[in-house]
């Protein structure tokens, strides 16, 4: 059996959706806000009231701490905002999945409350400039609570014949990167889509969020860092790298594959040396190179260069 999803609304989330009945008459904006909360969050009122002053066409308030039992009150006072509750353990990319089916704009920005967001900080010409190359994400820089660049771009690199992730606190606009750091972009949805959104079966959020980054490179999408945006965190995210299951099924999905007549195939002899370097059992290791071989197989049409490629062909 495939543990891998293969459409983008595959697996589906328990979860409760509490107004957004009434449309924002004074949206301008083709694109929607899918707010990620971590937690109730400090000044709850005055960050929703700051996007909509924008004029974003929605707004998607993300609870993911389900214990949060103020959404009703604010569903009561912002009737035009959606806010969706999970009601099982889940991750920041399922919920984004999750978001982007319950909007309809062109484009989605994901924010998280742990931003310090103020008044007026996007409008009609920021939009126009920010989307003018139609990429597929377009990443903002990051800074601390100090105002000190945090890691933003990342780019795909080889060590040792080992692909490692090189990182790099400068942010020049226009310049590639794998992934947006913490998930925070403006996405293009109908891409993000037909990308397959995020996988729901890789449960660590930075191996999650790689393996979009890079299917979306491997795929023939872009992702592009600006300078004309910029968030500040009130606290910021941590990020644990663990190398676990999620990565090999990250690795596997995205670093095995080879290009041959305009397809993509996984080997069946690169099992072995997959196997040697995998710290799993055999049956183990044998299940998620099946799972990933088929998963390749189904999409041997979408997938366009092979990892290596990536790397050498890499431009910022």
């Amino acid at each position: 059996m495939n543990i891998i999803p293969s459409t983008f609304d595959e697996h589906q989330i328990n979860r409760t959706v509490i107004g957004g009945r009434i449309e924002n008459k004074n949206a301008s904006l083709d694109i929607s806000v899918i707010l990620l909360n971590s937690s109730g969050g400090h000044f709850k009122d005055s960050l929703l009231e700051t996007l909509l002053e924008c004029n974003f066409r929605s707004i998607i308030s993300v609870e993911l701490d389900s214990n949060n039992f103020s959404v009703e009150d604010l569903a009561k006072k912002f009737p035009s905002v959606k806010f969706i509750i999970p009601l099982e353990k889940t991750t920041d990319g399922e919920m984004i999945n999750v978001a982007m089916s319950e909007i309809e704009s062109e484009y989605a920005l994901v924010l998280r409350n742990s931003l310090d967001i103020h008044q007026g900080f996007f409008n009609v010409n920021l939009a126009e400039r920010l989307l003018k190359d139609d990429v597929f994400c377009v990443v903002p820089r990051l800074t601390d609570s100090n105002k000190n660049s945090i890691v933003a771009k990342f780019s795909p690199s080889a060590e040792k014949k080992h692909f490692v992730v090189e990182e790099s606190f400068v942010v020049n606009d226009g310049h590639s990167t794998l992934f947006p750091a913490d998930n925070i972009a403006i996405y293009n949805r109908k891409k993000f889509i037909q990308l397959g959104g995020f996988d729901y079966s890789i449960k660590s959020k930075y191996w999650q969020n790689l393996d979009f980054g890079l299917r979306s490179w491997l795929w023939g999408e872009k992702t592009k860092l600006t300078t004309l945006l910029q968030f500040s965190y009130n606290e910021e995210p941590i990020n644990d790298k663990t190398i676990n299951l999620d990565y090999l099924r990250c690795f596997l999905k995205n670093g095995t594959h080879k290009i041959k007549n305009g397809e993509a195939f996984i080997s069946n002899l690169s099992f072995f040396k997959f196997f040697l370097n995998s710290s799993c059992g055999f049956l183990e290791a044998r299940r998620q190179f099946r799972a990933a071989k088929n998963w390749v197989k189904q999409n041997k049409y979408k997938i366009k260069i092979d990892l290596e490629t990536l790397i050498t062909q890499w431009k910022d």
